[in-house]
């Protein structure tokens, strides 16, 4: 199985501490943000992983990172996204890497208090589709701001809502996404949005629709720290008090 790391984009929310650099290179306590995504990812097993980055600061990832090595990586690649073009847009660049594996697709600003090695390893007893990790989020308000599933009677998502009015229900989708194969083939057919980028969330609704979806609820804190400037900060803060990927 493989490890795809998503750390792209132009990091407006936390502007100005992106004005010179790629968000995913600012510093979390004392280590920079995309470590703890490939750390999150080794303690999983997962130790052939592509980072996939772009703008003026990529060659950055490669001077911190290097081969990998040093973070218990045994192959580390790289892929250069030319424009903003969306998550679906970024992960579709791993495809000749992935080739006919299944893959975890970690955004690089997200961190989960807990391992996500269990949802990895459910994941591979799974015969084919998709995987995710949902969140429980106390504030209404802010499920305004992110995706939020749909869940039925008997526990299983039946849609996916972006930004949602009404959230249907007190949780929401975290950046962790495990997928088979197929999800390339998905993302070539899928019509950019209105912000003219390809969404993830149309690959998972992708597999709710066709009953290949399945779900793990986050164990303890999850935080997108890319989010905003407060946002940062809070999983700054949990991140020196608690530590994360236990």
């Amino acid at each position: 199985m493989k490890g795809v790391l998503l750390a792209g984009g132009t990091g407006s929310r936390l502007y100005p501490l992106t004005r010179i650099t790629n968000k995913h290179l600012l510093p979390i306590y004392d280590k920079p943000m995309i470590a703890y995504g490939v750390e999150a990812l080794v303690k999983s097993g997962i130790t052939d992983i592509m980072v996939v980055t772009g703008g003026t600061h990529a060659g950055e990832f490669l001077r911190l990172l290097s081969n990998g090595h040093e973070y218990g990586v045994d192959r580390l690649s790289y892929a250069y996204q030319d424009s903003a073009g969306g998550i679906a847009d970024a992960l579709a660049l791993a495809e000749r890497f992935v080739d006919d594996d299944r893959v975890i697709v970690l955004l690089a600003d997200n961190i989960f208090g807990y391992s996500i090695a269990p949802t990895i390893e459910r994941f591979k007893e799974q015969k084919q589709g998709a995987r995710i990790i949902l969140a429980k989020v106390e504030e209404e308000e802010h499920l305004h701001h992110l995706g939020v599933p749909e869940l039925s009677d008997d526990g299983k998502v039946t849609a996916i809502i972006e930004k949602p009015t009404e959230p249907p229900s007190t949780y929401c989708v975290t950046g962790a996404y495990c997928y088979d194969s197929s999800v390339f083939e998905i993302i070539k057919d899928l019509v950019p949005s209105a912000r003219n980028e390809l969404e993830i969330t149309d690959v998972n609704n992708y597999f709710i629709k066709k009953g290949l979806m399945e779900y793990d609820i986050a164990n303890g804190f999850w935080g997108d720290a890319g989010e905003s400037i407060d946002a940062y900060y809070t999983v700054n803060d949990y991140v020196r008090k608690f530590g994360v990927n236990k």
